[in-house]
């Protein structure tokens, strides 16, 4: 049989160990235009956390009353984004939230020339 660690060769013996692992990064900016409806939904989501300590579902709903951005960390989940792809299985998974400043006429919100190749429909020396 055939796994991701050891793929069978065409003879159908096991070939070398190899791994795939990928780290993917996302950046997302989100302009948060109903930070009352965001932090309902979060305190929702930690309400419905059966699992959640008394103690912690007290800590966590003061953090997302205070900062939306807390409030996204309990309702973005990483495993979201990959869960219908075929092939892949989510090993790890980290992500924080915080408010900055942003102005998209500034330098440092660029995209990188990969990336404005790949929105222009040019394709990259990736194979």
């Amino acid at each position: 049989m055939s796994t991701p660690e050891t793929p069978a060769t065409a003879a159908g013996t096991a070939a070398e160990t190899v791994t795939r692992h990928v780290r993917l990064r996302v950046d997302i900016v989100l302009e948060i235009d109903g930070p009352a409806e965001l932090t309902a939904a979060a305190e929702g989501r930690i309400d419905a956390d059966e699992f959640m300590p008394a103690e912690e579902r007290e800590h966590a709903r003061a953090a997302v009353r205070e900062d939306p951005s807390e409030a996204l960390a309990y309702l973005v989940e990483p495993f979201d984004l990959v869960r219908d792809l075929p092939g892949v299985e989510l090993v790890q998974a980290a992500w924080s939230s915080e408010e900055i400043e942003y102005d998209p006429d500034a330098m440092e919100w660029e995209l990188d020339e990969d990336d404005e190749g790949a929105e222009d429909g040019e394709d990259d020396d990736r194979p």
